[in-house]
């Protein structure tokens, strides 16, 4: 039986529950080893999950011979160099979010991609989730008429337990996230809303640092315009007040509009006075429908790519354009 063999490049946080198990649970998969540059969180992590092999360096893990397929699971400032490295490595690559640090580093895995007879795909896992392949049924069957205006808020306090901690507080260092939290948050949003709406045909916006907390912009805004004259404008601020934080995405059409939270599952639809809100049951493993699609591409039982590189290079170029620095 034909059968993807992982190994995890960085077995941090994400791995834990979101990804990891996940590669266990899906037909045809397993992790065959795991790496972390720290030895006894490596083997700490194995022994919790169940996996047999361990290592602490990236080039152990990349040329074992018995894994077919790399996730690149660690913070995005790596994520060129071990991608390529596993390409040439023969092994098929699932890469985490943001794919790279800039779109001119997700160009030279295109390339290095081409060259070879390995497959990549990006963990834009929101797309494969039940709550997304709705929403985006309901824009497609245009449910609320033709799409005038995408307007999306983002609002947290500095500090807030909605953002994601961890030891380094990498996500604030510039040099290994890419660009603060908006790099780290942003692309979930910006992939749905080109993966739905198409790519886009003009972008723009600018970033500012207001609170000089961080040496990352604490405030970034941008304008889209998709085909058809769909409008997309959006806010993303980290230094708000504890009462003003707010994640909400709408919709609005001619005929109605679409309320949601693109981390919280919530999803309403307002028509003729009439609003309907759809349930989505909690995932335990929120990347396991990308992975077993992921899988089943990797396999060649499927033909198309459930993200492609060229997928997230483009979300990665609109974010860049509204992360221009403005004094």
């Amino acid at each position: 039986m034909k059968k993807i063999n992982w190994g995890i490049l960085g077995c941090g946080d994400v791995t834990e529950v979101k990804s990891g198990p996940a590669f266990n649970k899906v037909a045809n998969s397993a992790i065959e080893a795991v790496m972390r540059r720290d030895a006894e969180k490596a083997a700490d992590y194995a022994k919790r999950h169940g996996i047999a092999k361990w290592y602490s360096h990236a080039d152990d893990l990349i040329n074992d011979e018995n894994i077919s397929a790399i996730y690149v699971a660690t913070p995005p400032a790596p994520h060129k160099d071990y991608a390529i490295q596993a390409l040439k490595a023969g092994k098929h690559v699932y890469i985490e979010k943001p794919v790279t640090l800039t779109s001119a580093e997700c160009e030279d895995i295109i390339a290095v991609e081409k060259a070879s007879r390995n497959k990549v795909t990006v963990a834009h896992y929101r797309r494969a989730q039940p709550f997304f392949i709705k929403l985006k049924e309901l824009i497609d069957q245009k449910t609320i008429g033709e799409i005038r205006l995408i307007d999306l808020k983002l609002f947290q306090k500095s500090g807030s337990a909605a953002i994601a901690k961890t030891e380094e507080n990498w996500r604030v260092n510039p040099e290994i996230s890419g660009g603060g939290l908006f790099f780290d948050l942003a692309p979930h949003q910006l992939d749905i809303l080109i993966h739905i709406f198409g790519e886009p045909v003009k972008y723009h916006g600018f970033s500012k640092n207001q609170t000089k907390k961080e040496n990352v912009a604490d405030l970034t805004v941008g304008q889209i315009v998709f085909k058809n004259d769909v409008i997309f404008n959006g806010v993303w601020c980290f230094n708000s007040l504890d009462e003003q934080e707010l994640e909400q995405c709408e919709i609005i059409g001619t005929e109605g509009r679409i309320t949601f939270s693109f981390f919280n599952a919530n999803l309403s639809l307002t028509k003729n006075g009439k609003t309907v809100d759809f349930a989505f049951p909690a995932m335990e493993h929120v990347q396991q429908h990308m992975i077993e699609k992921t899988v089943n591409y990797f396999l060649g039982d499927a033909e198309e790519n459930p993200c492609s590189l060229e997928d997230a290079l483009m979300s990665m170029k609109v974010m860049e354009a509204f992360s221009f620095l403005v004094d």
